[in-house]
């Protein structure tokens, strides 16, 4: 009877989970499978064609939104990863009250809504007189990028055995030389993961860069919400796709190599 009771209870487990595994990744396959489709039509099949595919690489538009897209994400990401890992590393140091203040600081922006971040930036860059446009999208992702930066590297940090850098100081290394040889290759895995955490929500972001782009200048998501209005074209399916397979092999890439240089 208890057997039985097991049994049962791992196949409704397993259901619950491949229930879920399809609610999230059924509308991202049907898009995936609307790319190759020959029709503009969301419910008919037209036939398998590539056409989409050349639609979007010929178009300047899109070619010009991903540039932004990929240039703002990946600055941003490194500028604040940067920024982040001091900042965690100073904060480490700190004594236990100022860390819990700090911290608590640093998760006001992640917990606060997005439209009051766009738009309280975006009247801080008027009042200082700065022009709307790329520079300031870059500012703005950056600056909410922080938080998740230092929230990745934490972790890490609190891991690390200060006496071995204190050590390494001791043998005479400088105070750089330390920290990159002995401090820095323990935070790595939570420096890279923070990195990948703010190319991937500065990739995602809407609201705030729509407040702060200005005239003239679109990414992929203010480009894709311009389109909405007057229906979206396949092109954009065919990007999407393109998109969630180089993040994709970027997880797979990310998750594994990891773990083979560990088994060699």
């Amino acid at each position: 009877m208890k057997k039985t009771k097991n049994t049962l209870k791992r196949i409704l487990e397993d259901f619950y989970l491949v229930l879920i595994m399809v609610f999230l990744y059924a509308p991202i396959a049907t898009l995936m499978v609307l790319s190759f489709s020959n029709s503009k039509s969301r419910t008919q099949w037209g036939g398998f064609t590539l056409r989409w595919y050349g639609e979007m690489f010929e178009s300047a538009t899109i070619m010009t939104a991903l540039q932004n897209t990929l240039v703002i994400a990946f600055a941003s990401a490194l500028i604040a990863t940067v920024i982040g890992t001091a900042a965690a590393i100073a904060i480490n140091s700190m004594k236990p009250l100022s860390r819990s203040i700090i911290m608590g600081i640093t998760n006001i922006p992640m917990l606060n809504a997005d439209i009051v971040t766009g738009i309280s930036l975006m009247l801080a860059f008027i009042a200082f007189g700065i022009s709307l446009g790329f520079k300031t999208i870059l500012i703005a992702h950056i600056t909410f990028n922080i938080p998740y930066v230092i929230l990745s590297v934490m972790p890490k940090l609190k891991q690390t055995s200060k006496s071995v850098y204190e050590a390494a100081m001791d043998l005479g290394a400088s105070p750089l030389y330390a920290f990159f040889r002995v401090v820095f290759p323990d935070i790595l895995p939570g420096v890279l993961s923070g990195f990948l955490l703010a190319f991937t929500m500065s990739l995602d972001d809407f609201i705030i860069t729509h407040f702060t782009k200005g005239a003239g200048i679109n990414t992929l998501s203010t480009l894709i919400y311009s389109e909405v209005r007057r229906g979206i074209k396949p092109s954009m399916y065919a990007l999407s796709t393109i998109i969630f397979a180089a993040v994709l092999t970027l997880l797979i890439i990310t998750n594994f190599a990891p773990q083979k240089k560990f088994e060699k």
